[in-house]
């Protein structure tokens, strides 16, 4: 398919691998870009994660790398090097995740590029910034949990000591940071005609996003209490047992909140001054949140989903992961599409969350095999690939 989308006709070089890297060119890759993945001839290592039908080709990576044409260089080798350069002299964007020194000692380092695109967007995104005492670190979801504060605040109302997300929630956030970051740098490549380097590290991006509400009390110099949003952090957030399973439910609102307990026929507390206004609702919170508790298992969940309906209150049943595939609304807008994948088979595949009125994103080709489009782009390139190095690899 021709490319559609806000950013068709912009060509990405991507050298990264895993979660992060190839979760910032795929959104790239979704809007339009002609992205092209440049793997070592071993492949992007979060290839071989389980579950797959063949080596090489598992489920986690090909839900972060369609949209992609794949390319296999030894980049150690002077002459695969030089290939690379003359793709760098015609590309819009380069992003990488390897540690900067790394990329310095293989001359491909920003001020070298430069001299050769002016224009280029040059986007490292890696654990910790150049500029502090962690630079260079090895840095991984887990690590950035861990050392970001996430892992504590996870852990902090189950009394069992610190836990992760059970997400890749680091990774991800700083690929959707380093995609913004490119587009923005795009835009202002426009009016300034220049290309600059773009640094997105993984630590400070995960602890600005965390703070944010977390930072509580000591966004106040001096502090006016300690770290930490009350509200988020009572032991009584959590999805309430009903009767027969768990809803999620969320007043939030003075009208909310009087409504719900209004509706649950406690008018009492509907009328309680720590109920009825905001101040005392946020520094009474854990105790509302205990009524919460004890309110909502005296009704099954669907009795809960009728009255909450009718109320107007912020609620939804707990769904499993199994639940999203027969979502309904999920349904209605084709969001899951099943597609014949040339070597994988049938698969399913998440559609684009963005609309665009008028340039909407695609999907266009499905997740490469390794080294898949040497061949395809080897007339692109003035040095080309032999006949061995231009056949798609097999597994």
């Amino acid at each position: 398919m021709p490319p559609t989308g806000p950013l068709a006709g912009v060509r990405v070089i991507d050298l990264t691998t895993v979660v992060m890297g190839p979760y910032a060119t795929q959104i790239l890759g979704d809007m339009g870009a002609d992205v092209i993945k440049v793997e070592s001839p071993e492949g992007d290592v979060f290839r071989y994660a389980p579950p797959s039908r063949h080596r090489g080709m598992g489920a986690s990576f090909m839900n972060l790398n369609r949209n992609k044409r794949s390319v296999v260089m030894d980049l150690k080798r002077p002459e695969e090097r030089e290939r690379l350069l003359e793709m760098v002299k015609t590309a819009d964007v380069l992003a990488y995740n390897v540690r900067p020194q790394s990329m310095r000692k293989l001359g491909l380092d920003y001020e070298s590029l430069r001299s050769l695109n002016p224009r280029l967007i040059y986007c490292g995104a890696y654990g910790f910034s150049e500029k502090g005492p962690y630079a260079g670190q090895p840095a991984f979801d887990d690590i950035i949990q861990a050392m970001s504060g996430i892992a504590s605040l996870q852990g902090h109302n189950g009394g069992a000591g610190p836990a992760y997300v059970n997400t890749i929630i680091a990774d991800k956030a700083a690929g959707l940071t380093a995609a913004y970051a490119i587009a923005m740098a795009l835009y202002e490549r426009e009016r300034s005609g220049l290309g600059q380097a773009i640094e997105v590290p993984m630590f400070e991006t995960i602890v600005s996003f965390l703070l944010l509400e977390h930072l509580a009390g000591e966004t106040f110099v001096p502090p006016m209490d300690s770290m930490g949003y009350v509200r988020v952090l009572s032991p009584h957030r959590k999805p309430y047992k009903t009767r027969d399973g768990y809803i999620g439910l969320m007043p939030y609102t003075t009208a909310q909140w009087q409504r719900f307990f209004a509706t649950a026929g406690e008018t009492a507390l509907a009328a309680d001054p720590r109920v009825a206004d905001s101040e005392e609702r946020n520094r009474n919170i854990n105790e509302l949140y205990e009524h919460l508790v004890r309110i909502v298992a005296t009704k099954t969940t669907a009795e809960w989903v009728a009255l909450l309906e009718e109320a107007d209150i912020p609620m939804a049943a707990v769904r499993t992961l199994d639940d999203l595939l027969e979502d309904p609304h999920l349904g209605a807008l084709d969001f899951f599409h099943e597609v014949a994948h040339p070597t994988e088979g049938e698969l399913r595949t998440v559609g684009i969350p963005v609309t665009f009125s008028r340039t909407p994103g695609s999907i266009r080709r499905l997740s490469p095999a390794l080294g898949e489009h040497n061949g395809a782009l080897a007339p692109e390139s003035p040095s080309s690939w032999s006949d061995d190095e231009i056949r798609p690899k097999s597994y």
